[in-house]
């Protein structure tokens, strides 16, 4: 008896520490967003061909949207709407600034995405690259990405992405603030952005 209270009480000691090393970890990485820049640094590329990194994301306050050119209706719907709301809240576009990276570089070349992105926004820069660098990239910045096959008997074959549908915020620092969710009211994504001007 006396043994398998021993034993009890050390698997308990376990569970706590387990939980208590979670819980560490959860606020350090909630801390460690709000305290620096959001993301990883990274050398990509625009749809102007041009190098682009994390310190593009720094000067203005930035909204980040990552989707892909195949996206059949999330991403043109969010890309419309991002245009609208920039239009609305920063009508000069000089205080505001939108980038949209992609989560499927194997198609989406640089010159590909741009011209996807220019039917829509002119004010929206498209970012891409070599396909180890982006996925490192949106790793880095806690975006979910998965290539899913249209048909499982051909996993090689035709594919889609699914993919984290938010815009994310930055402050002019880099740091990240909010989002604005797929489908969010206008009125409250609106909002977040003139909220975000502030910061």
């Amino acid at each position: 008896m006396k043994a398998l209270r021993i034993v009890l009480w050390a698997a308990v000691a376990i569970v706590a520490s387990a939980l208590g090393w979670m819980t560490y970890q959860m606020t350090a990485s909630k801390d460690q967003i709000a305290a620096g820049p959001f993301g990883v640094p990274f050398e990509l590329v625009s749809q102007t061909g041009q190098p682009i990194s994390e310190k593009a994301f720094t000067g203005k306050p930035t909204a980040l949207f990552f989707g892909f050119t195949h996206c059949p209706e999330v991403c043109p719907t969010t890309l419309f709407e991002l245009n609208g709301w920039l239009e609305k809240v920063d009508p000069d576009g000089t205080k505001l600034q939108a980038y949209f990276i992609s989560v499927d570089p194997e198609r989406d070349t640089p010159e590909v995405l741009g011209q996807y992105v220019s039917n829509v926004s002119k004010r929206i820069t498209g970012i891409s690259g070599r396909p180890d660098k982006v996925m490192e990239m949106i790793k880095g910045f806690r975006v979910y990405a998965k290539k899913i096959p249209l048909d499982e008997k051909k996993p090689d074959g035709d594919y889609t992405m699914d993919h984290t549908a938010s815009v994310f915020l930055l402050d002019s620092e880099g740091k990240f603030t909010g989002t604005i969710a797929y489908g969010e009211n206008p009125d409250t994504a609106v909002k977040k952005l003139e909220n975000l001007l502030k910061t």
